[in-house]
């Protein structure tokens, strides 16, 4: 069992899909007190500092999963978007080019302390504008870096991928499954 300290439903779905016994229960850390401009920097940042927080709140009675993901395009971090005209901006910033999503993540229990920081590369072709407005009014861009969904709305347009999908969805599972005790 562990409890995985974030409320992303997308994390949830890889742990179940890949047969991992967890709780729920998010931790509140704030990731917008960061100041890190280089993606790969910030993601563990805020990874580590959602650890400590959750560690301090639960202990490690229940080993703790942290994770962290930021969406990156031409060496920017692209957040989450605060609303459509963002998310817009977010995703043509995307559009036709190569974009890295980087996951850290860690695990930690009291015998072992496990922390990833993968990188998964694409190549986008342009989005189709129609299916973009499509995405766009859906809102299930909502609470995704970038607004980026690569299970959903990119993934007609991937040309090239480098890395796991899992990475870019929120957690390495492939990574993370030798470690888990139990």
């Amino acid at each position: 069992m562990v409890i995985l300290a974030s409320g992303s439903a997308t994390r949830a779905k890889i742990l179940k899909k890949a047969g991992v016994a967890f709780w729920q229960q998010p931790c509140d850390f704030d990731e917008e007190s960061l100041r890190y401009e280089v993606p790969a920097h910030f993601v563990y940042h805020a990874a580590m500092g959602k650890m400590r927080a959750c560690e301090a709140e639960r202990g490690l009675e229940t080993p703790l999963l942290c994770a962290d993901t930021v969406v990156s395009a031409g060496g920017k971090i692209l957040r989450k978007a605060k609303d459509e005209a963002e998310a817009r901006a977010l995703l043509l910033s995307q559009s036709g080019a190569e974009v890295e999503i980087i996951t850290c993540m860690v695990y930690k229990s009291v015998r072992k302390t496990f922390i990833d920081l993968s990188v998964t590369r694409y190549l986008f072709d342009p989005f189709d504008e129609a299916e973009l407005a499509r995405y766009l009014a859906s809102g299930e861009w909502r609470g995704k870096a970038g607004a980026c969904m690569v299970e959903g709305f990119c993934k007609p347009y991937i040309r090239e991928v480098v890395g796991y999908e899992s990475c870019a969805m929120g957690l390495t599972v492939e990574k993370l499954l030798p470690w888990l005790e139990g």
